[in-house]
């Protein structure tokens, strides 16, 4: 139990606020920030995160997820020891619905699904231009020490630019598309020209223009760069790489099964040991075993979603910070439901007490504030991370006052 309140809480409070810290770009006159342009340093106000709509209602569904600890803790917010295991029982149904119910509601508003296949072809697009122009001889499209090269991204605009108006237009973008082989991606031309439009076309006049697609490239091949370890060298094989960094559905499926497969292998046999070493340890330092799952178990446990999210966060886009803290706001989710699940699973067939004041507190209060903090609103100014940060230490001092001060635990 300490683990599970531990890692939601390392989730809302540390991952967060530093997502927001990376992810951060300056914020423009309408209040909203602008993609992958961060010259106002660490403006607390001036600078921040936006987020699409839908994942405020990702932070809705985490603060509803709660729901199943408030059902277990009742009959001990009453003081009554009677309907102790009825509580549990009417919880460990809930949460198992609500899993059900989170499912289908994907199923059936597959928002999630639609933006990582969007942000999917997207990167499709650019790494399939990025090839193309490789392949076509043009030149080399960074330089030795990394930078892009400007001279042959002006040579590409003067192929592509048939009638030499010094602007590409949709139909020279499209004969362009054409040309490229996207391997098995399936989606039209017309998309992957839309696609090349809202990244380029800066002026708004449905035409790309010499430098807007100088500046465009340029922002083509930091994303690139930030993608693959290129460890300094910059040659031919960099645009291979990251092609090769863009996996296609049918490999995505296997490899997502195999690892839900390999990690309920680990976990069924390393969940033993683990408990053991954590009361081990917490006898030779005198640490309470609350404390040790609490803080450290959730930083092992959480590190390669940490690392992932903070990876998407770093590309300073709203498209990657959405899908950022969706995924955080799920993980959530999927804690407060499955995971206490089977938990409230063990506590009834084995006919355990359920006796978890303090780690339910924790719990409610971090979703709670952090579930209103975010439903209503998009946009996150860098001052926002001190309220997640905050809120760590501070569950910690709960925690300890209700357990060895009041004797909760």
């Amino acid at each position: 139990m300490g683990l599970l309140a531990g890692s939601t809480v390392f989730l809302l409070t540390l991952l967060w606020g530093t997502c927001v810290v990376v992810g951060k770009c300056d914020l423009g006159p309408n209040g909203a920030a602008v993609d992958l342009q961060n010259d106002k340093g660490f403006s607390l106000t001036g600078t921040g995160i936006t987020t699409d709509v839908q994942t405020s209602y990702a932070a809705r569904i985490m603060a509803i997820s709660v729901i199943p600890f408030i059902i277990a803790q009742f009959p001990v917010m009453l003081k009554s020891h009677h309907g102790k295991r009825l509580a549990v029982l009417l919880a460990l149904i809930v949460s198992f619905l609500l899993v059900l119910a989170y499912c289908l509601y994907q199923v059936f508003q597959p928002w999630v699904q639609r933006r990582r296949l969007a942000y999917a072809k997207h990167k499709h697009v650019i790494s399939g231009i990025l090839r193309h122009v490789q392949m076509q001889a043009l030149g080399r499209l960074l330089n030795d020490d990394g930078t892009p090269n400007e001279d042959v991204i002006r040579k590409l605009f003067h192929k592509i630019d048939m009638d030499e108006s010094r602007s590409l237009s949709r139909s020279e973008l499209h004969a362009l598309i054409i040309g490229i082989n996207f391997d098995e991606v399936d989606f039209d031309k017309a998309d992957a020209v839309d696609k090349v439009m809202d990244d380029f076309d800066t002026s708004g006049n449905e035409v790309v223009e010499e430098e807007e697609f100088v500046q465009g490239m340029k922002k083509w091949l930091e994303e690139a760069k930030r993608s693959v370890p290129t460890g300094g060298a910059f040659s031919m094989k960099f645009i291979d790489d990251f092609h090769a960094s863009v996996e296609n559905p049918g490999w995505c499926i296997t490899k997502a099964v195999a690892l839900l497969l390999l990690g309920a292998a680990i976990a069924a046999a390393f969940a033993d040991p683990l408990v053991d070493a954590v009361h081990n340890f917490s006898d030779a330092t005198h640490i309470p075993s609350f404390f040790i799952s609490f803080i450290a178990l959730p930083l092992a446990t959480n590190s390669s979603e940490a690392v992932s999210a903070i990876i998407f966060a770093s590309r300073k886009k709203q498209r990657t910070c959405s899908l950022t803290f969706s995924e955080v706001y799920g993980g959530v989710t999927m804690n407060n439901t499955l995971c206490l699940g089977v938990f409230l699973a063990l506590i009834y067939f084995r006919q355990l007490t359920w006796d978890f004041s303090s780690e339910v507190l924790i719990i409610l209060l971090v979703c709670i504030v952090m579930g209103l903090f975010t439903s209503f609103r998009t946009t996150f100014p860098l001052w926002t991370c001190f309220v997640a940060y905050a809120l760590y230490p501070l569950s910690l001092i709960i925690v300890y006052i209700l357990d060895y001060v009041f004797g909760w635990s």
